[in-house]
């Protein structure tokens, strides 16, 4: 017989499961034994669990396919915590194997003792411990399925001595996903069709639900005559090919998008949970179509609720909706979009010599230079900023990132997984020197597991998107400071080929340099440090907010430092 460990990599394997991230410890070792013994599932050694949690997030992202983490008893498994909270928000499919400690011990304040099924059930759809062997492997049979069809992280916690316990069953089940289709009950769709024809400036919103609708998408905007705007997530799966894109609204995003939504009289919400509720128009008749419902109506109020995919209630909606005919919304947000593009584009450009680097210019540049189907992963913060109003997306690239549970450090970790489930795939990390520093140690794991992802750093020595919202909310910058080494000697000290870029002309050489690299590669750019990322719509609040910053900052001794924001972003207010 086998152990319920072998029995557990056996359930794996039979899945499809080709690799597991984490960090070995001895509550563990009846599993990477396991792992060893089958030899077909790669263990991934990262050097922090919470990396290894972000890795498989990134993976399942990916792949859209179950993803598996691994952490030893205690503050082991504690590790992943922050990574599949991000993978839960994400909704991405992750297995976390949490071990725990000897059964025998439970409950007496042993050593590394936790309680990880309390910890684990908020970042997790499904939390359940193995208290004995009779009980795998229909719990861990239960975890796959609802982490494959929940879209999220199931959490199984068993103690190192059950694990190495006789399995009391041969029992060996393959968990693989099910294939079905939601669509709303007939006069729901009937309804929303009522309300879009008689709309007459439709705006369609559209998130991450939009994926694999693209040609629906774009036949729903035909329509309607309505542009469309999307929300960060969705920007991937809405943006290439689209005549109706009128870009992306929210903090991060840019005028067109925000005064499209603004000018409706019918907002159709298509798959997307978009946060800001501030950013939605106030009087317009809305429609939301959600796989979900129990997302229908969380940010704002709703007229009309379907629960469904977005490809499916589209294919049902179209046949009923009349062709629009007065094309003067579409046409004024098209033509305001090809304004803020272009006012967008020109912020895009190398700065003087001696002058720190433009974030957006060496975006742009990545941008170009980046495979037709590269991965880019940005760090929360500015990167994120950037890569929003920056990178093209084609039908074939992906971006992947926090989004949604918006931690720091996401980019490192998030490219492993990537560049583990896709060898041969250019995986671009654009990393704040914050967040990279953060787990700074897991550029050694792209050294050992032999990664060739490519990270492109944003050296600004400050916790930027910090500082700037420290100036919107009328506050001095303090304890944002960053005193940072030059991340290309650290790169090259850990085996990674790397170069450091101070002056523009210098990049475009640097960025094919890097990316043309066979292997892991880091690029160490220092950016200016003062730029400004205007949301689309300036709150009152924050234009107070803004003048305390100013006038607080020149009481305190520091007014050079308005001299150096109003000369970094002179040639975005003329």
């Amino acid at each position: 017989m086998s152990t319920v460990a072998e029995q557990i990599v056996a359930t794996l394997t039979a899945s499809g499961i080709r690799r597991v991230y984490g960090i070995p410890g001895d509550s563990l070792n009846g599993f990477t034994d396991a792992l060893r013994k089958d030899g077909t599932i790669e263990w991934v050694h990262v050097r922090h669990e919470e990396a290894g949690a972000f890795a498989a997030a990134a993976e399942a992202a990916t792949t859209g396919e179950l993803a598996v983490a691994a952490g030893s008893a205690g503050p082991g498994n504690l590790h992943l915590i922050n990574g599949l909270y991000d993978a839960n928000r994400s909704r991405v499919p992750v297995l976390a194997i949490a071990a725990h400690i000897p059964s025998a011990e439970i409950g007496t304040g042993y050593f590394q003792e936790t309680h990880p099924q309390e910890l684990f059930r908020e970042a997790s759809v499904y939390t359940e411990y193995v208290a004995s062997p009779s009980q795998m492997p229909h719990v861990l049979e239960v975890a796959m399925r609802a982490a494959i069809e929940k879209r999220g992280v199931a959490v199984v916690v068993i103690p190192g001595d059950v694990a190495l316990a006789e399995a009391v069953t041969k029992r060996v089940t393959a968990i693989t996903p099910s294939l079905s289709r939601t669509v709303p009950a007939s006069g729901e769709i009937e309804r929303a069709a009522a309300a879009l024809n008689d709309g007459k400036r439709v705006t369609i919103l559209a998130g991450a639900g939009t994926a694999g609708a693209h040609d629906e998408l774009i036949a729903l905007a035909d329509a309607l005559g309505a542009p469309i705007v999307h929300a960060l997530r969705g920007k991937e799966h809405v943006e290439y090919d689209n005549p109706f894109d009128v870009g992306m609204t929210g903090l991060l995003g840019f005028a067109s998008g925000y005064r499209a939504m603004d000018r409706a009289d019918t907002l159709l919400m298509l798959g997307t949970d978009f946060p800001y509720r501030q950013f939605f128009p106030e009087h317009a008749t809305t429609i939301q179509v959600d796989i979900r419902g129990e997302q229908i109506g969380r940010r704002h109020p709703v007229d009309i609720g379907l629960v469904g995919s977005v490809k499916d209630t589209a294919r049902a909606l179209l046949p009923l909706l009349e062709r629009q005919t007065d094309r003067d919304h579409l046409d004024d947000s098209l033509d305001h979009y090809r304004k803020t593009r272009a006012s967008l584009d020109e912020l895009a450009t190398p700065s003087k010599r001696g002058k720190a680097i433009h974030p957006q210019y060496l975006t742009r540049l990545v941008d170009q230079a980046a495979a037709d189907d590269a991965v880019f992963v940005p760090d929360v913060g500015s990167p994120v900023v950037w890569a929003a109003r920056y990178l093209t997306m084609n039908g074939r690239r992906r971006l992947i990132g926090s989004f949604t549970h918006g931690s720091m450090a996401n980019a490192l970790p998030h490219a492993i997984g990537a560049q583990a489930a896709h060898r041969d795939r250019q995986v671009i990390g654009l990393a704040g020197d914050g967040g990279l520093t953060m787990l700074l140690g897991e550029l050694i794991t792209l050294v050992q597991n032999k990664l060739p992802a490519k990270l492109v750093v944003y050296n600004n020595s400050s916790l930027n998107f910090v500082e700037l919202e420290m100036k919107a909310a009328g506050f001095v910058n303090y304890g944002t400071d960053l005193a940072n080494p030059n991340f290309a000697d650290v790169a090259r000290a850990m085996g990674i080929h790397a170069r450091r870029v101070e002056h523009a002309e210098e990049l475009p050489d640097a960025v094919a340099e890097i990316l043309a690299h066979d292997g892991p590669a880091l690029l160490d750019v220092i950016t200016e440090r003062q730029e400004l990322s205007i949301p689309p719509a300036i709150t009152a609040e924050q234009v107070k907010g803004f003048t305390l910053y100013a006038l607080r900052t020149v009481l305190s001794g520091r007014g050079d430092e308005l001299f150096d924001l109003a000369r970094a972003n002179l040639r975005q207010l003329f």
